[in-house]
């Protein structure tokens, strides 16, 4: 009896053992680190047969394989082992911290979840050898190489970087390529020139032959001295590799793989210029220039107006320095100056003319002269400091009132040399020297008008400020009104640049690509400049902008790329001001 009784105890134990066995389910990453270039892989696993698998979104990674589904039963002693597994293999999009959320399925009735993965994606690595297959060919076969035209430049001397795609013979690419991360520039002034025709060149890579294509040139101006590091540009290309299947025909099938291929890190070794011979008026011209003063005219009446045009033209880095300032007569009126840019950036860097216009109004009759300036530059040819003295010129307004000093000037100059001047006694007749003031006579203050209308005035000034209030609450319970008003302050805030340049297209979209990005940054606290249109979009999105002005946003961005860079498109300024107005309203009220 005792026996039976110990058999049903150790029975009853196995069950109850039996039935607390967890349901496990969880995920795990192959690497926790990874190059851009690489991809990883993410396995969710379940000890227990389920129903439902809802994996998670996969924010900043593309799905490049998967799901793949395996299922293992294992017997070990008479004890059943099962295991049941949905594989994804993720490319990263961009680099930075991400999180794998969690994954659902139901098993018996309840929904388990997963924990988060941290995955950490990095700049491109070095990928090992791995065998004979798809991925391996394209990348033996496919790579993006920069090209520094200089290693050591100057400060501010102009260095352009190409990324030219080299494809070898034995693949193929025939679809379009995507950007995943790009370069920032850090501490270089930057202009990029992107190759739109995509014209096919014939060339060698590594003693081999290969057809490439020009993606884009970066030109560069250091604005540090010593090693600057310049970030890859890393693509995702789908490559075409032959397989070793054939059709019904006999030829061999291809294979679509997508490859991620980066151009490497570039360091930069910036010389600074030389202290021997720098000029105390150097402000920092680096290249080949001339210089030159010029008046719109030299004969002018009194209050009539001219230009005086103080201009440096040639190669450099001509947006990056001032011109001397203009020292003029005080009897000459100068207005605020203002300054033309008139340069094109090319893959040899800038070149053109940039200049400070004074616009002068004379007061008086005279001769005035304007005199000579010194604009100093460093000369990469001959690495030497030179400097340019321009010639001076002479203003003579013919016809005014004429100043003391002017009439001074004139009977000194008319004597040929200094000149004692003999006073008459008769040079301050013009002053009074007897007076001949009268007593006020005193007046009571008391019940004056000036006393009735201090005492009255305050209680005239009460229905006023009534009205006032009323309106001003009218005004503030007016919502329509008061976001018209508000679009019309953003407006004149961001875009009142480009609404001056209405009649010049080029400077137009120049101007009101910066408002955009200005914009941006004020609202989002964010600097865009470097962004490219996708990833604005994303942030847009992010910040709850509706799908209409987000899509009128990036198009507008792209409208002022086209006007830039594409000389030929044809544009219309005033639609485009208008949608930019329209677009500006609608995201401030969005975000």
């Amino acid at each position: 009896m005792k026996k039976l009784r110990s058999i049903v105890l150790v029975l009853v134990v196995l069950c109850g053992f039996s039935g607390w066995a967890q349901v496990q389910f969880n995920a795990s990453a192959s690497k926790e680190k990874l190059g851009i270039n690489e991809r990883v892989r993410i396995d969710f696993q379940m000890n227990q047969d389920g129903d439902n698998f809802s994996p998670p979104d996969f924010d900043g990674f593309r799905v490049v394989g998967g799901p793949n589904q395996s299922v293992s039963n294992t017997y070990i002693n008479g004890k059943k082992t099962y295991s049941k597994t949905f594989s994804y293999f993720l490319s990263p999009m961009s680099r930075g911290n991400f999180t794998i959320g969690q994954a659902t399925v139901e098993i018996d009735g309840e929904i388990y979840k997963t924990l988060p993965l941290k995955i950490e994606v990095t700049a491109a690595v070095d990928v090992p050898k791995d065998g004979n297959n798809a991925e391996y060919v394209a990348s033996e076969n496919v790579h993006l190489v920069a090209e520094v035209s200089k290693r050591d430049p100057y400060l501010n001397e102009a260095i352009t970087v190409t990324y030219k795609l080299y494809v070898s013979e034995d693949v193929s690419v025939t679809r379009a390529w995507r950007e995943i991360d790009i370069p920032k520039y850090a501490d270089f002034w930057s202009q990029i020139k992107e190759n739109r025709q995509r014209r096919v060149f014939e060339g060698k890579f590594k003693g081999r032959n290969y057809r490439y294509v020009i993606l884009k040139t970066a030109i560069l101006y250091p604005q540090k001295t010593g090693e600057l590091n310049i970030e890859p540009l890393v693509l995702d290309v789908p490559v075409e590799v032959l397989s070793n299947k054939r059709d019904f025909f006999g030829r061999r099938l291809t294979t679509t793989v997508n490859q991620t291929v980066a151009a490497g890190n570039l360091t930069i070794d910036v010389k600074p210029l030389p202290e021997q011979g720098k000029p105390a008026n150097f402000t920092g011209a680096v290249g080949d220039f001339k210089f030159n003063i010029s008046a719109s005219r030299n004969q002018v009446d009194a209050n009539e107006s001219l230009e005086i045009r103080v201009q440096a033209e040639g190669d450099g880095n001509l947006k990056l320095f001032n011109l001397p300032e203009l020292t003029l007569p005080s009897s000459l009126e100068v207005y605020d100056p203002k300054r033309e840019d008139n340069v094109k950036t090319t893959s040899n860097g800038m070149s053109g003319s940039i200049a400070t216009v004074y616009t002068v109004v004379p007061q008086f009759k005279g001769t005035y002269p304007v005199q000579p300036l010194r604009f100093s530059y460093f000369d990469l040819a001959t690495e030497t400091y030179k400097t340019i003295v321009s010639d001076g010129t002479v203003i003579t307004v013919e016809n005014g009132p004429v100043s003391t000093e002017t009439a001074s000037t004139e009977n000194t100059t008319n004597s040929g040399g200094t000149k004692n001047i003999i006073q008459t006694g008769d040079q301050f007749k013009y002053i009074k020297l007897k007076s001949s003031l009268k007593p006020i006579a005193s007046s009571q203050f008391f019940k004056s008008p000036l006393y009735w209308s201090l005492m009255g005035g305050p209680l005239l000034l009460i229905p006023i400020f009534v009205v006032a209030g009323r309106k001003r609450k009218e005004r503030l319970a007016d919502a329509e009104g008061q976001r018209k008003r508000k679009a019309d302050r953003l407006v004149k805030k961001y875009l009142s640049e480009a609404k001056k340049n209405l009649g010049q297209p080029a400077l137009f979209y120049e101007s009101l690509e910066r408002a955009l990005h200005n914009y941006l940054r004020a609202k989002l606290r964010i600097e865009t400049t470097e962004m490219s249109k996708e990833k604005i979009a994303q942030m847009l999105d992010e910040k709850g902008a509706e799908e209409a002005a987000k899509t009128n946003f990036i198009g507008l961005l792209q409208s002022c790329e086209l006007a830039r860079y594409a000389s030929g498109i044809s544009t219309n300024v005033a639609a485009d001001y208008e949608k930019a107005t329209q677009v500006v309203t609608q995201l401030d009220k969005q975000l």
